[in-house]
């Protein structure tokens, strides 16, 4: 059996959500790398703080000329890093024999992109609040086998100005569906996690711009070493299924897509009496088309809050 921390843990995986990076200038509402270890396990009832640091750095790929459209501008480079607060709240009871949770996640950013502008290149920098990202998820257990589903959607309160290339927020509302599958081992202490999801995107009434369908999938792979450390690898590919539309859309049926690698590591320690648990994992990132290519690290602290009441 896993033991309550990486619990607690594994559930915060999925709140992540900062600003993201064809969709409209090569940005989506889901955030590729919010899956890792254990992202398939509910968590135990209570509530929990995620504390994410999330920093971005990446540039249009080689491959990108205007000929593609205007999704990602050739000479495009930006730089995020953002602050995030999860907070969860999974009551002491079942719905349809699995454990509910409720979630929303906030926080405040930075971005400074660069981009050409008729041949000249324009720096831009933005700061403020990112936009909302309320969810649900329902997870269920048998034996080493887990499984969740879940709903999330974006409510587009952050830093954005439609004139702008440096911006926290997206513009527009989104809703997201999903599920994934863990596995863990209690005799070789693997966990195996693949989870996948799909993005509908509303207009942006600022640019009269329309994402297409998004698709992601993330995975994970992780091995224990001790009682209180794992590593391992997690990735991602990221593939956009419909083109997209609306009377502003310069770049045409553009799709865009990406894939990542890189190493992850959890430790998890007592505090006061508490099992914390601290995860970080950073992505390189390839195969991009109509979207920014580079790397991305996750920082997250997962706090346990107090126990639910029935």
């Amino acid at each position: 059996m896993l033991s309550r921390v990486l619990l607690r843990s594994a559930s915060l995986a999925l709140l992540l959500h900062p600003g993201a990076r064809a969709d409209e200038g090569g940005a989506s509402f889901w955030l590729p790398g919010q899956y890792a270890s254990l992202a398939a396990v509910s968590p135990p009832p209570g509530w929990f703080m995620a504390t994410t640091l999330y920093y971005y750095s990446g540039s249009a790929p080689e491959s990108a000329s205007s000929a593609q459209g205007a999704a990602v501008a050739p000479g495009t480079r930006s730089q995020t890093a953002q602050l995030l607060l999860s907070p969860l709240y999974a009551p002491a009871t079942t719905v349809l024999g699995g454990q509910p949770a409720l979630f929303l996640s906030f926080g405040v950013g930075v971005n400074a992109t660069q981009a050409n502008q008729s041949g000249v290149s324009v720096s831009q920098t933005a700061s403020g609040l990112t936009d909302l990202q309320p969810g649900a998820t329902l997870g269920w257990t048998h034996g080493a086998d887990y499984w969740l589903v879940y709903l999330t959607g974006g409510v587009p309160i952050g830093s954005y100005e439609s004139q702008r290339q440096a911006n926290i927020g997206i513009g527009h509302a989104a809703i997201d569906a999903g599920g994934g599958y863990t596995h863990y081992s209690p005799s070789t202490e693997l966990s195996l996690s693949v989870a996948v999801g799909f993005t509908y995107n509303f207009e942006n009434y600022s640019t009269d711009y329309q994402n297409g369908i998004d698709s992601h999938l993330g995975w994970s792979a992780m091995q224990s070493l001790s009682p209180s450390w794992r590593v391992g690898l997690a990735g991602y590919v990221y593939y956009q299924l419909t083109g997209d539309s609306g009377s502003g859309d310069t770049c045409g049926p553009c799709k865009s897509r990406v894939a990542s690698v890189g190493p992850e590591v959890t430790y998890t320690f007592t505090v006061a009496g508490q099992e914390w648990s601290a995860n970080l994992r950073g992505y390189w990132e390839f195969w991009a088309q109509n979207r920014l290519e580079g790397h991305a690290v996750f920082a997250t602290l997962s706090i346990p809050l107090g126990g639910a009441t029935k």
